[in-house]
């Protein structure tokens, strides 16, 4: 099992940077030099919302610095509008400009694409349902390790 479960936690991280590396390789495509793949994923994560920046931390998505960072380029870029909330100055939102839904859309077409893909290669849906119910599990498994100890 122990063999099993490291393999399991290299193989996510594998997977992120590959994932990264497909949208990097969607972004050349689509002539946009200017963004990384991190910051396609954060457009794509924060989509159609209108949301808080810290909420995209609570969410797990991001590190607090990492997303703050990425935010202002985004911002400088013309990707993203910020308000401060005026009830808690310290409180920021953010939401996506026209020049950013073009990205998300295209990310999106890019995701239809694979999940086409995934089909075709032989993977059925109930293995991604299964392979989706065990990281979920692993998730709290492991957000419960950081709250309570091991």
């Amino acid at each position: 099992m122990k063999k099993e479960y490291l393999e399991l936690t290299r193989l996510i991280e594998r997977l992120h940077r590959r994932f990264l590396d497909v949208l990097r390789a969607e972004l050349g495509r689509m002539g946009i030099k200017e963004l990384n793949a991190v910051q396609a994923l954060l457009l794509s994560n924060i989509g159609a919302e209108e949301i808080a920046i810290r909420d995209l931390v609570e969410r797990g998505y991001y590190q607090g610095s990492n997303v703050s960072y990425n935010i202002k380029k985004l911002t400088d870029m013309g990707y993203l509008d910020q308000e401060r909330s005026q009830h808690d100055r310290r409180s920021v939102t953010v939401r996506l400009t026209p020049k950013a839904m073009d990205v998300v859309k295209r990310v999106r077409e890019l995701e239809d694409i694979n999940a086409g893909n995934v089909e075709s290669s032989g993977i059925k849906p109930a293995d991604l349902t299964t392979a989706t119910d065990t990281l979920r599990r692993i998730e709290q498994m492991w957000a419960e390790h950081i709250r309570y100890g091991g």
